[in-house]
């Protein structure tokens, strides 16, 4: 055997064996794929018939007040939050408006995707989940563990837990308490009004991100992305000619927006394939979203790399990979609104 021929015998590589064909590989990827995510967003995201997803309602739902269990105190209740999460940041926002923080404690809780809920860096109440606490509350508690709650200090008790009821409670129940107490989110001549428009925007705004994000079916994602992108175009034309959505002032509806808009760039148009356009990219919107965040104190309830980390690198099933986006760059909020005198020239002329 010449030279030659041995240099090619002793570097050809050895057969393990034949690989599977791509094809096969490919099928069987994604079998185990989509059967993997579809019992992932099973637990993850209860679905309907169509594949829309469907949020399971609150539980605790008992108020503040002078006849209620739960009197209005200064130190007694404290404020269970996520800093991701746009349902708890509704609550920080009332607060911070308020001026509420000396009265009212907060804890802030992050999500375990491990162990798939909400866990506490420190014990509070000795817990160390919110699952714990939950539970401590209510022994056998069956349901979601989820954020804001409104904590009884004293008599080791769930308030409620349902952010749209928690933010009115803030507004009005505290307010021998608060720093700013002639501040009225939720004025009597507006309830109509506002009312209105929270059920519009729940609905096709801050659980119709969700619902594009957490659809299981492609018909599903559609309906939710059409009736989201229509409803932002109402609110957008709306806001052409006034600052908040009703009127001079800033209320409940406002703040209840706020917190969805504040994610949408930075997560939902991509990892929920709210991909039709950015709230910046609005005439009115991004303007709007930047009035909001510039009003004192709301700047410093939102954290932009919380949100990340949760939506980005918390859901599994919508992420695998886990890689974090290093962007979007947010400085833009700080970018003058020039919004303060919308709707105002026609009533002054």
């Amino acid at each position: 055997m010449s030279a030659d021929n041995q240099n090619v015998t002793a570097t050809k590589p050895k057969q393990k064996g034949k690989s599977l064909p791509p094809k096969l590989i490919i099928w069987l990827g994604k079998f185990v794929w989509t059967t993997l995510w579809q019992l992932m967003m099973s637990q993850l995201a209860p679905r309907g018939k169509s594949g829309e997803y469907l949020r399971p309602s609150s539980q605790f739902r008992d108020s503040i007040g002078i006849d209620s269990p739960y009197p209005p105190a200064t130190g007694r209740y404290q404020l269970f939050v996520g800093l991701s999460c746009p349902w708890a940041h509704r609550t920080l926002v009332v607060r911070s408006l308020k001026g509420l923080e000396d009265a009212i404690s907060v804890a802030i809780a992050t999500p375990d995707p491990i162990q798939g809920g909400w866990v506490l860096p420190q014990q509070e109440e000795g817990c160390r989940s919110l699952a714990e606490l939950y539970q401590l509350a209510k022994s056998g508690y069956q349901g979601r563990c989820t954020v804001p709650v409104l904590w009884d200090k004293q008599t080791k008790a769930i308030v409620n837990n349902e952010s749209a009821e928690i933010i009115v409670i803030l507004n009005n129940a505290f307010n021998e308490f608060a720093q700013h107490p002639e501040l009225e989110l939720y004025p009597e001549d507006l309830r109509e009004k506002i009312d209105w428009w929270n059920e519009k925007i729940y609905h096709a705004v801050n659980n119709g991100v969700y619902r594009c994000g957490l659809a299981q079916t492609q018909a599903a994602y559609l309906e939710a992305y059409n009736e989201l992108f229509a409803t932002l175009d109402e609110i957008d034309a709306a806001l052409a000619n006034s600052r908040y959505l009703c009127g001079d002032c800033v209320t409940l509806a406002d703040i209840r927006l706020f917190t969805t808009l504040f994610r949408f760039d930075i997560a939902y148009y991509g990892i929920f394939k709210c991909n039709r356009r950015r709230i910046q990219d609005y005439q009115h919107l991004g303007s709007y979203l930047r009035d909001l965040y510039q009003l004192p104190g709301v700047a410093d309830t939102c954290d932009l790399e919380s949100v990340k980390q949760d939506y980005y690198g918390n859901l599994f099933p919508l992420n695998p990979g886990g890689i974090i986006p290093a962007g979007p760059d947010m400085s833009s909020l700080l970018v003058p609104h020039g919004r303060e005198n919308i709707g105002k020239s026609t009533a002054n002329s």
